[in-house]
């Protein structure tokens, strides 16, 4: 969803490309909890606030309530892509599946393969690329016993090429 607003789509050979599909998965304790006879309450404000319920009994008419909420929502996905993706068969591609590569090209998912190693040498012959690093200031005890360190260790280097200078055992 996030890509397909780009101009153009690069993916590499093996990225998962496609599953445009909603899901939704709820577990519901409710037999269990009346086995053990456990009581669950539930309180809303409003017909639809809570339709299907992880505790609570839940009907056929919540069921198709929230159904009928995944339908609005895999709509809604369906129509962005399609606006931003004009070039998309959505009644193809919009099924939930995922595809690879070459076929995610001929759906016209994405516009070529490339992995990003492979994009970043092309485009370094055309641009300079920088890497940029953020570097966390140190504090004043990290800058000392770094301090500390290095001297320990630079000691410990001059004292073996002494030894080995010297012909010492």
């Amino acid at each position: 969803m996030m890509a397909c607003v780009a101009q153009r789509i690069i993916a590499s050979p093996f990225a998962i490309i496609g599953s445009i599909g909603v899901v939704a998965q709820i577990p519901n304790f409710h037999r269990f909890l009346q086995k053990h006879d456990v009581d669950f309450e539930l309180l809303t404000a409003g017909k639809y606030k809570r339709t299907l319920t992880m505790f609570g009994e839940n009907t056929d008419a919540a069921r198709e309530k929230f159904q009928q909420e995944i339908d609005s929502t895999h709509g809604l996905f369906k129509d962005f892509v399609s606006t931003h993706r004009p070039v998309v068969d959505i009644e193809t591609v919009a099924t939930g599946e995922y595809w690879h590569g070459k076929t995610a090209v001929d759906l016209k998912l994405v516009d070529a393969l490339q992995t990003s190693d492979e994009y970043l040498l092309e485009k370094s012959r055309e641009w300079n690329i920088y890497e940029v690093r953020v570097v966390p200031k140190r504090s004043w005890s990290d800058k000392f016993s770094s301090f500390v360190k290095q001297t320990i260790s630079g000691t410990r280097l001059a004292v073996r090429q002494h030894i080995r200078e010297s012909n010492l055992p």
